[in-house]
C-alpha cells in the first residue's frame, strides 16, 4: 500500500504541488528518501524517525520509501518534515488517508515532536485554496496561512496535538490572520532643518513614484531624507499588501506570519553581492530589489558598490522585474521598487568647498562619477544636489511642515493617477506615473504649446536620449498633479529640467 499526502515546491513566487508518496515493504529496514532531494529534505528521515520515537510510535522494521513527485524537480528546503511524518501515519494507520487527501501540508519537525514555522506558507495556502484543498501548517505560521480565505486551516503546535486533532480528541482552533503592529514613532520631515529643495524633490519622488539621486557632501542630510521617504507614501492597498507579503514571506523574512501593511525599505551596504541584490544563489533566492518590491530601495554611497552589481540593476529598474536564471533554476521575482541614491561629489566628498576639496580636484570628481554608467543615470527620474547644511540653518526652529501635511499632497496626487491609470489596470496594472510609457503617457500628459516648445529645446541642448525624454514629462505630469491641474505647463517642464543630471 502507498500513502499520498500533498505538499509543494517552491519556484520563485509559484508553489508546485508535491505527491509525497509513502510505501513499506517487506526487506532489510532501510528508509530512502528519493525524488531529486537536497540536503535538507534528505536529513527529514533522521528528524520524522526521532520525532516519532519521542512521541513513543516506533517505525515498524520494513524497507520505508518515500518519493517525492515529480521526481524531475529540485526538492529544497525543511518543510518536508511534516507532510513525510504524516505519510507514515498514514501507512502505519494511525491517521486516515481520506482526510490527508482533503490537506496540503508543509513544515519542519522537531526532534521532539514540536512543528516550527517554514517559509512560504501564504504561497502554500493560496495554493491550496486554488486547488479546494485545506492546509495543515504549524502554529506559528497559522496567522500567515489565514489570509487564504474560505479553506480550512490546522495550525498545530506538534505532530502529538495533531494527532489528537484527527482522533478526536483535542480541538485546534482555526487561526487569526495576522497584521504587523506599526511603529510607534515614525521618522518626521520635521526633524530635518534647512534643505528646503531636497525636501522638495522628495515629495515630488514620492508622488510619482520617481527614482531619485542624492549628490552632496558628507553630513548633509541625504540619509536622514532618504530614511523619511516611507514616512509620506501612501499606504499599501490590500492587493499590493499581499503581493508584498509573499515575497518576504518566500524568503523567510516574514516578521511572525503578520502581513505587511507599510511599504519596505531596504538599504542594503555597499558591500552586498550581486546575487544579495538582485537574487539567486543555490535556491534562487529573491534579493533586496524584489523584497524592496512596491517600497524603497536606498543605495547609500552608489559609487562605492561594484560596477557588475549596479549594472545588473538596470533590468529590473526598467522593466520592474528581476529574471534569475541559472543551471537549474529559471525564476522571475516582482521588482517594481522606487530607487533611492546616495553619492558624494568624489573621493574625499568635498568638491564644491576649496579649503577642504582634495588636490586632484575636479578629475577625483570626474573618476568617482564614472564608476556609474550613463545608462545606470539615465533610468534614475530626479538628480539633486544636497549642500552641506550651515552653522544659521541648524539654529533655526523646526520646520512647521510635518510628514503628514507632505503625505497629504502625496495621497492626493497618487489618487489623481489611479483614477487615471485605472482603465490600464486589467493587464498593465500601471500605479503611478513613474510607471507610465509610451501612447499611455502621451495621453496621460498632454503638454501646452510652450511646454512642448521649451522641452524641445532643452532635449537638444541637454542632448536628451529617448528615455530622459520621457522621464522630464513623467515628472511634469506628476508636478502638475501636485498643483491638481491637468495639462502641463511650461513651469512643470522647467522644474523637471532641473532635476536631470549635468555635467561634472
Amino acid at each position: 500500500m502507498v500513502s499520498h499526502v500533498t505538499t509543494v515546491a517552491f519556484q520563485g513566487l509559484e508553489a508546485i504541488p508535491i505527491d509525497v508518496q509513502v510505501q513499506m515493504s517487506p526487506g532489510l529496514p532501510s528508509f530512502k528518501i528519493v525524488g531529486l532531494p537536497d540536503k535538507a529534505v534528505g536529513e527529514s528521515g533522521e528528524r520524522v524517525y526521532a520525532a516519532l520515537h519521542n512521541l513513543g510510535l516506533s517505525l515498524p522494521p520494513k524497507r520505508i520509501t518515500v518519493n517525492l513527485s515529480p521526481a524531475d524537480l529540485q526538492k529544497e528546503g525543511s518543510h518536508y518534515d511534516l507532510p513525510i511524518a504524516l505519510g507514515l501515519l498514514v501507512s502505519m494507520g494511525i491517521l486516515p488517508a481520506d482526510e490527508m487527501n482533503a490537506f496540503t501540508s508543509l513544515g519542519e519537525l522537531g526532534l521532539d515532536g514540536c512543528l516550527t514555522a517554514t517559509a512560504g506558507l501564504l504561497l502554500a495556502a493560496l495554493n491550496a485554496a486554488s486547488r479546494n484543498q485545506g492546509i495543515i501548517c504549524p502554529e506559528k505560521g497559522g496567522g500567515e496561512a489565514a489570509w487564504a480565505e474560505g479553506i480550512e486551516i490546522i495550525a498545530a503546535p506538534s505532530l502529538l496535538a495533531l494527532i489528537n486533532h484527527f482522533k478526536g480528541t483535542q480541538v485546534l482552533s482555526p487561526p487569526e490572520p495576522l497584521i504587523v503592529d506599526l511603529p510607534a514613532h515614525r521618522l518626521d520631515l520635521a526633524d530635518i532643518k534647512g534643505q528646503m529643495f531636497a525636501k522638495r524633490a522628495l515629495e515630488v519622488a514620492a508622488a510619482g513614484g520617481h527614482s531619485l539621486l542624492m549628490s552632496g557632501p558628507p553630513g548633509s542630510g541625504k540619509s536622514m531624507l532618504a530614511a523619511r521617504l516611507p514616512g509620506i507614501l501612501p499606504p499599501l492597498s490590500a492587493v499590493e499588501a499581499l503581493e508584498v507579503t509573499m515575497i518576504h514571506s518566500i524568503s523567510g523574512r516574514l516578521q511572525d506570519g503578520k502581513l505587511m501593511r507599510e511599504r519596505p525599505f531596504r538599504d542594503p551596504h555597499h558591500s552586498a553581492s550581486l546575487p544579495a541584490l538582485v537574487g539567486g544563489g543555490l535556491r534562487a533566492q529573491p534579493g533586496e530589489v524584489s523584497l524592496a518590491h512596491l517600497g524603497v530601495l536606498f543605495l547609500d554611497e552608489l559609487p562605492e558598490f561594484s560596477r557588475t552589481t549596479l549594472e545588473a540593476l538596470r533590468q529590473p529598474l526598467e522593466t520592474g522585474r528581476a529574471v534569475i536564471a541559472r543551471a537549474n533554476a529559471h525564476v522571475v521575482y516582482p521588482a517594481r521598487v522606487q530607487l533611492i541614491a546616495a553619492m558624494n561629489p568624489c573621493h574625499c566628498g568635498y568638491l564644491s568647498d576649496e579649503k577642504r576639496a582634495c588636490s586632484r580636484a575636479p578629475r577625483c570628481a570626474m573618476q568617482y562619477q564614472a564608476k556609474i554608467s550613463g545608462p545606470l543615470y539615465d533610468r534614475i527620474d530626479l538628480h539633486i544636489e544636497v549642500p552641506a547644511a550651515s552653522i544659521n540653518d541648524l539654529n533655526l526652529a523646526p520646520p512647521a511642515e510635518t510628514s503628514l501635511q507632505v503625505a497629504t499632497r502625496v495621497l492626493r496626487a497618487r489618487k489623481l493617477q489611479n483614477d487615471r491609470y485605472a482603465k490600464y489596470n486589467g493587464s498593465l496594472k500601471i500605479r503611478c506615473n513613474a510607471e507610465a510609457d509610451g501612447q499611455i503617457l502621451q495621453e496621460a500628459a498632454p503638454l501646452e504649446a510652450e511646454s512642448q516648445t521649451l522641452l524641445s529645446k532643452a532635449a537638444e541642448k541637454l542632448k536628451l536620449s529617448a528615455r530622459g525624454y520621457h522621464r522630464v514629462i513623467r515628472v511634469a505630469r506628476t508636478l502638475a498633479d501636485l498643483e491638481g491641474t491637468e495639462a502641463i505647463a511650461k513651469s512643470h517642464v522647467a522644474e523637471a529640467l532641473s532635476y536631470r543630471k549635468m555635467a561634472v
